[in-house]
């Protein structure tokens, strides 16, 4: 069965009751007549998304639904779906819905299209007119400038969580808590091409951010330096060869 999967498209959820069935809902519509499947990590809960979403699988037989037992971050969500798909080609959104399930084929389409770079391993999406408050802008335009200017990835909006890649290729970047915001520059350090496409973005439909603002900028500034260690210390081998 996983071989006739063409797509997975992994969602990490955390308290997003009122959100994460309608959102699997949309999926399923836009991706209606493609072989796919979506994966829902519900990184424990406090509220009844996993309940939620449970009930909807009854009329969404792609929809998967996998739960940790302690809250690990959204990083390790998206890991665990990854781990879990069965198609080579893995699409992520973020569970509150601000995310639009139509920019998917859009970007899937551009990373599998028969002219692509042979490297393409991602196409990563760009939020043209974000629905956040201002100082939530504010502080993501700072962070992105300051992390785009370090690593060079350009990446403008490294907090879009709409991406499309392929699943060898994220399993071959280093894990870390956050490393889901510092995905553009990982890819290149392994020697993947990245591309950007400008996506829709909408009001959150329900609950609140997990984040604050200051918080969100400690998070960054912190992983930034573990980055550019990181990137500091690879050794591409310019490709392998079966000898």
């Amino acid at each position: 069965m996983g071989e006739s999967i063409e797509f997975s498209v992994v969602v990490p959820v955390r308290d997003e009751a009122g959100n994460a069935a309608a959102l699997a809902r949309e999926i399923a519509s836009v991706l209606d007549g493609r072989s796919y499947e979506m994966i829902f990590v519900d990184d424990a809960s406090r509220d009844d998304t996993r309940g939620e979403l449970a009930a909807a699988r009854h009329e969404l037989p792609a929809l998967r639904l996998i739960g940790h037992r302690k809250n690990s971050g959204q990083s390790r969500a998206v890991r665990t779906g990854v781990l879990a798909a069965r198609a080579p080609i893995v699409g992520t959104l973020d569970g509150d819905g601000q995310n639009d399930p139509a920019d998917l084929p859009r970007l899937l389409a551009r990373l599998t299209r028969a002219d692509a770079p042979a490297d393409l391993g991602m196409v990563a999406g760009k939020r043209a007119k974000r629905q956040d408050e201002w100082s939530r802008r504010w502080a993501s335009r700072i962070a992105n400038n300051i992390r785009r200017g370090l690593l060079k990835d350009g990446a403008d909006d490294s907090g879009s969580g709409v991406k499309v890649f392929k699943r060898e290729a994220f399993l071959g970047l280093p894990y870390f808590d956050h490393m889901h915001r510092f995905m553009p520059a990982l890819m290149l350090r392994e020697g993947y091409a990245v591309e950007f496409l400008e996506v829709n973005h909408r009001h959150r439909g329900a609950g609140r951010s997990k984040y604050t603002n200051l918080g969100r900028l400690a998070a960054n500034m912190s992983d930034l330096f573990g980055v550019m260690w990181l990137r500091s210390r690879a050794r591409p081998p310019g490709g392998a060869d079966e000898l």
